[in-house]
């Protein structure tokens, strides 16, 4: 249809980078800058205002979205796999530079090649997504083994006692002291301190 818009989008992920190679590349396919949507943050989620102003609010179905690289949505894999599949039941279809067959111009009728490609995409986007979070699973368990077969103690210190908890929790229990007063003596906080007495109690 003739109203079916084209945008483009650029991110790097700190002020002092320059976006210039993302828009050039943009303005060679002939991007107006109007059409150029761009971000200065972090790609380690999809928060971003530039983007989400794109998603949200511009892009509508039979558009056309053009990006430099994948990386550019996205540095998270099940974040670029979320956004593909969200531009392929919206109706959006999504041009990547660095992936020539997603660029190509098909005759009416064969956009099934597309609907391929992004399902190939989004199958090995997943796949590889899904060994990321094993390996850091696996990494997690080795480090913790690691820990352990140190010695190390893993996770929160245990509760010690203060020199003086007997005493002093003798006289709180027996009300000749409030549990401020005994918190104060302890040196303890309200949490810890209760913490102890339920230890005690049990």
């Amino acid at each position: 249809m003739a109203d079916n818009k084209t945008f483009y989008y650029a991110r790097v992920s700190t002020k002092d980078q320059n976006l210039d190679r993302q828009i050039s590349a943009f303005k060679k396919l002939g991007a107006a800058e109007r059409e150029i949507v761009t971000d200065k943050e972090s790609g380690k989620d999809l928060e971003r205002k530039g983007y989400q102003a794109l998603k949200t609010t511009m892009l509508r179905k039979g558009d056309t979205l053009v990006i430099k690289s994948l990386d550019r949505l996205s540095r998270n894999k099940s974040d670029i796999k979320k956004e593909l599949e969200y531009f392929k039941s919206n109706g959006i279809r999504l041009k990547v530079i660095d992936l020539p067959t997603t660029m190509m111009e098909l005759p009416e009728g064969q956009e099934w090649v597309f609907d391929m490609v992004n399902n190939i995409l989004i199958e090995v986007l997943g796949t590889i997504a899904e060994q990321e979070r094993n390996t850091i699973r696996q990494r997690q368990a080795e480090g913790i083994k690691a820990a352990k077969d140190k010695g190390k103690k893993l996770g929160r210190p245990a509760l010690e006692k203060p020199d003086n908890w007997d005493a002093v929790y003798t006289r709180w229990e027996n009300g000749e002291i409030t549990a401020k007063k005994a918190m104060q003596e302890t040196g303890l906080k309200r949490a810890s301190f209760y913490n102890l007495v339920k230890r005690l109690e049990k």
